[in-house]
């Protein structure tokens, strides 16, 4: 198993010494789940009556609670991952273990073409695996793809609602702080659209597990210069809690 550089020791074994397991006193959780990291928007959405909290795993940073709402009649559960891809790859897991097995997550990405709009939609059909946590599920690779079913039905709503989307490559990176002007060009010469933190991980944990998942974006920052524009992307409210809705539209696609 030894190689040159650790992060290429890939091991198969599935036997893993912690392996993830629903906590005490958890419901278990329903085959559909949205992973949203808008805050904001899941704070907003926990006030409704209709949502109630289902279960919920620990970590050193607190509580990670996961949620269940009811859509169209049928449950569907929700969580925050966390920022980076060992925590959000851990949180997928909790879900996986407590029984989800359909997946559709949202964010923001940062745009290495700066002719992609602030909110823009981007539906990822693989990702380059600049991060180290995939690289724990999946032989090494230099990409890793989203789950075709799941690109499938983001695809059949966005079209169903008349939306405006691309699909594309995607950059996952585990330091924001390091995207060099270099490492921006040599991305882009490889086709990637957007750079984000997770969407390999998420990717090779659910290949790993047998589940299906599938993310859309909305473009936000802009890395394509020699100096980084924010664009606020962050403050794009309206596009943030519709991208929820169609999340959840298109998880239950599946």
């Amino acid at each position: 198993m030894r190689r040159e550089y650790p992060i290429l020791e890939f091991d198969p074994d599935r036997g893993a010494l912690i392996n993830p397991r629903p906590s005490k006193g958890d419901a278990p959780l329903p085959e559909h789940c949205v992973i949203c990291f808008f805050h904001e928007v899941l704070e907003r959405i926990c006030t409704q009556d209709s949502v109630r909290q289902i279960a919920c795993e620990s970590s050193e940073m607190g509580k990670h609670p996961v949620f269940q709402l009811e859509y169209e009649g049928r449950p569907i559960a929700f969580l925050h991952p966390g920022i980076g891809a060992p925590m959000a790859a851990a949180l997928l897991e909790y879900a996986i273990a407590g029984g989800a097995r359909k997946f559709v997550a949202v964010g923001g990405a940062g745009v290495l073409d700066r002719s992609v709009a602030v909110g823009h939609l981007i539906v990822p059909t693989s990702a380059v695996r600049d991060e180290g946590t995939s690289y724990h599920y999946l032989p090494p690779a230099r990409e890793v793809g989203a789950g075709p079913e799941a690109v499938a039905a983001i695809e059949t709503v966005l079209q169903r609602h008349h939306l405006p989307y691309r699909l594309a490559k995607t950059w996952t990176t585990d330091a924001f702080y390091r995207e060099t002007p270099a490492k921006v060009r040599l991305r882009r010469d490889e086709d990637c659209l957007t750079v984000e933190m997770e969407a390999a991980a998420f990717f090779a944990v659910a290949q790993f597990r047998g589940v299906s998942f599938g993310q859309i974006l909305y473009g936000g920052d802009d890395v394509s210069g020699e100096v980084w524009d924010s664009r606020e992307w962050n403050s794009r409210v309206d596009v943030r809690e519709r991208l929820f809705r169609l999340a959840c539209e298109a998880c239950m696609e599946m």
